[in-house]
C-alpha cells in the first residue's frame, strides 16, 4: 500500500517557490556590494517595518530573545527587580528575565484565548511585594498570533508603575482595536525565525518603540554599547545585529505578508466551522486580528493523543506548543508563581495540540486534514 503523501506543518517551500527568484536577486545585491553587517538593506528593513506597523521606531537585531534582552538592559533591570511572564510561553520571554539577574515571576492565562490572565498579573504583583521583589516590569505574550488583553493589561501596568515589553514574537502583523501589534507599552519585540508568519533564512528578530531615549539605548546596546564609534563604549552591550542578507530575504517576504497573513485567516475559519462540533476550537476576541501562528485546538488528554496517533500515519502533522508549562521545567521551577497558582496553564498544557497552519494550505490538503481529523475524533 502507498503511504499517503506527508503533509508539511509549515509549508516554507511553498513560499519559496513564489518568491525564490526575488529572493535570491536580494540576496545577490547583498554579496555584490559586500556589506554584510548593517548594509543598507537593514535601514531599509527597519523603516518598512516601523512604517507597516504604525511604530515610531524598529530596531532590527539577531533574534527575538535578543529582542526581548535588549528591552531589558535599557531598562536596567536587575536583581531584586520582578518581570511578569506568562508561564504558558516559550522559554526566551522567562529566560532574558533570569539572564540579567532578576526573577521572572510567573502568572496564569485565559483559556479563551492562551494569554496573559489580567487578574493572573494583579495576584503576580501582590505576590512580588510580598516577597519582597520590586515590581519592575510586564511581559505579555501573544501566543499564538493573537495579541494579548492590552486593554486590561496596560491599566494595571500604569497604576502600579510597570513599563510594559510586548512579546509578538509569534503575532507581528496581527492588531487590536485598529492598533497594530508594535504599539503597545514602552517597547515591542518580534522574532523572524523560519517558522514564524514572517520569517527570514535563519535567526532574526526586531524592536519597536515610539520612544526616542529607549531607540537610541537600543542602537548602542545592539553594538556592544558603542557611543560615538565602535571603540568608545560607552554602557555593556552585546552582538545583536541583523546580518544583511537577512535583511533583503525579509524585505521580501514583507512585500507579500499581507496576501499570506489573509491566507492564513481563511484557513483558520475554515478549520473552526468544521471542528468546533468536536473540539474547543480558538476564538478571536472582537476588535482583534490574528496572524495564526499555530492553529490549536484543546482536547481531553487522552482525546489529543489518540487524535496524534491517527493522523500520524496518515502523513498529518501536529505538534504541542507547549507540553510544559515554565513554571514545571527544571531550569525554571525554582522562580516564583502568582498566589493561587496557576491553574489554567496547568489544564491547557495537557489539552492542546496543533494543526498545519501557514498561508500555502490548500483547499484540497485542507479538506484531506478537516476529514481525517474529523474521523479519528468522531
Amino acid at each position: 500500500m502507498t503511504e499517503p503523501a506527508a503533509i508539511p506543518f509549515i509549508d516554507l517551500g511553498a513560499q519559496r517557490r513564489r518568491l525564490g527568484a526575488a529572493v535570491d536577486q536580494a540576496v545577490a545585491r547583498v554579496i555584490d556590494h559586500g556589506q554584510y553587517i548593517l548594509g543598507p538593506e537593514v535601514r531599509e528593513l527597519e523603516s518598512r517595518l516601523a512604517a507597516f506597523c504604525g511604530a515610531k521606531h524598529a530596531l532590527s537585531c539577531a533574534s527575538g530573545t535578543d529582542a526581548l534582552m535588549l528591552v531589558l538592559l535599557a531598562q536596567g533591570i536587575r536583581p531584586g527587580d520582578a518581570v511578569f511572564c506568562p508561564s504558558f510561553t516559550f522559554c526566551a520571554t522567562a529566560e532574558v528575565v533570569a539572564l540579567v539577574g532578576a526573577t521572572p515571576l510567573f502568572v496564569d492565562v485565559e483559556a479563551a484565548t492562551f494569554n496573559m490572565s489580567p487578574q493572573g498579573l494583579e495576584r503576580g504583583i501582590a505576590t512580588a511585594k510580598r516577597l519582597g521583589l520590586k515590581p519592575a516590569l510586564v511581559i505579555p505574550v501573544d501566543l499564538f498570533g493573537l495579541p494579548a488583553d492590552y486593554d486590561a493589561i496596560l491599566p494595571i501596568a500604569e497604576r502600579h508603575g510597570l513599563k510594559v515589553l510586548s512579546d509578538a514574537a509569534q503575532s507581528f502583523g496581527a492588531s487590536h482595536r485598529g492598533r497594530k501589534v508594535g504599539t503597545f507599552g514602552l517597547a515591542t519585540a518580534t522574532s523572524f525565525f523560519p517558522a514564524k508568519p514572517l520569517g527570514c533564512y535563519g535567526d532574526g528578530g526586531a524592536v519597536f518603540t515610539d520612544d526616542d531615549q529607549l531607540i537610541e539605548v537600543l542602537r548602542s546596546l545592539r553594538v556592544h554599547g558603542m557611543g560615538s564609534d565602535k571603540y568608545d563604549n560607552v554602557r555593556l552591550g552585546m552582538t545583536g545585529r541583523l546580518d544583511t542578507i537577512q535583511a533583503a530575504v525579509l524585505l521580501e517576504k514583507l512585500k507579500i505578508f499581507d496576501d499570506e497573513i489573509a491566507a492564513r485567516d481563511r484557513a483558520a475559519a475554515a478549520y473552526n466551522a468544521a471542528l468546533k462540533d468536536l473540539a474547543i476550537v480558538p476564538r478571536v476576541p472582537e476588535g482583534l486580528t490574528s496572524v495564526w501562528a499555530q492553529y490549536t485546538l484543546r482536547l481531553r488528554p487522552g482525546r489529543r493523543d489518540r487524535l496524534a496517533a491517527d493522523l500520524r500515519p496518515q502523513g498529518i502533522p501536529t505538534a504541542i506548543y507547549y507540553p510544559k508549562a515554565l513554571h514545571q521545567q527544571v531550569a525554571y521551577r525554582h522562580f516564583p508563581v502568582a498566589d493561587g497558582g496557576l491553574a489554567v496553564t496547568e489544564r491547557l498544557v495537557d489539552e492542546v495540540i496543533s494543526l498545519p497552519m501557514h498561508g500555502y494550505l490548500d483547499d484540497a490538503t485542507q479538506a484531506r486534514i478537516i476529514e481525517a481529523v474529523r474521523r479519528a475524533l468522531a
